[in-house]
């Protein structure tokens, strides 16, 4: 590897599985330390085990972004074991399918908890020790859904669709201190989450990966390390005229469309 990366500490939430961990196992081949955090215990020593037999090193801990004490227990360990955090990759994310009115009250706090607060909380307690060296970078997670609105995925658009408008507002409060902040707007990755959503939701999965696969120009879905490149260039140096930017990793599903 290239060494992208090489000297800087990261943190990645949800990154036990899919994405966050391909990003983790990237980011660290690439050069930085990586707090692995996940609300699963054994996926994130898992992950952590991965990285540090590669010979890089990472440090897992376990924290639920919903919740504020543990979010700050987190960013606490992190900055005692490395002295600093310069990269925040907010990947958690939970997914929902339903219109509006079959999502129960109870669903939609629980995704809006997840992806829309499990954003906000690592932000709120990482972002003043990055104002305070006038420098980081954060890395939010939201979703091509937010843009082109998809059947059945209401509680899932409009949590995508808040951090996709979060991200940009906290780009104009953050730029004075040297910090920049996009957001990945992925397609239809297939991860383990995704696989297995597929064969709890619909009763024919096949059927249901070749409509979601015509969604997508290209015909075929993503793969977790399309979007692990894509946050590794976020992450890194060369993205340093990004700000406040959406960065489309979707097969062309937002912009584009089958005749």
């Amino acid at each position: 590897m290239s060494g992208r990366l090489e000297g800087k500490i990261v943190v990645i939430t949800g990154a036990g599985s899919g994405i966050g961990r391909c990003s983790a196992q990237l980011f660290a081949r690439e050069g930085a330390s990586v707090v692995v955090n996940d609300v699963n215990e054994s996926r994130g020593r898992e992950t952590e085990r991965l990285i540090e037999e590669e010979g890089h090193q990472a440090l897992f801990i376990h924290a639920d972004v919903c919740n504020p004490e543990s979010v700050q227990d987190m960013v606490r360990q992190a900055i005692q074991h490395f002295g600093r955090i310069d990269v925040l990759f907010n990947n958690a994310g939970i997914s929902h399918v339903g219109a509006i009115h079959e999502v129960e009250a109870e669903q939609w706090d629980a995704i809006m908890n997840v992806n829309v607060k499990g954003v906000f909380l690592p932000s709120k307690y990482i972002l003043p020790h990055m104002m305070e060296r006038r420098s980081g970078t954060v890395i939010n997670m939201s979703s091509c859904v937010a843009e082109i609105g998809l059947a059945r995925r209401a509680a899932y658009g409009a949590t995508k669709g808040a951090v996709l408008a979060l991200t940009k507002a906290m780009q104009v409060d953050y730029a004075a201190y040297g910090i920049r902040v996009n957001a990945l707007v992925p397609g239809t990755i297939m991860t383990p989450f995704v696989e297995n959503y597929l064969k709890t939701s619909y009763e024919d999965p096949e059927a249901a990966i070749a409509a979601i696969k015509t969604r997508q120009l290209g015909g075929e879905l993503g793969r977790p390390e399309d979007v692990a490149y894509a946050a590794l260039y976020l992450a890194s140096d060369e993205s340093k005229f990004m700000m406040g930017a959406p960065l489309y990793i979707d097969g062309g599903a937002t912009f584009g469309k089958n005749a």
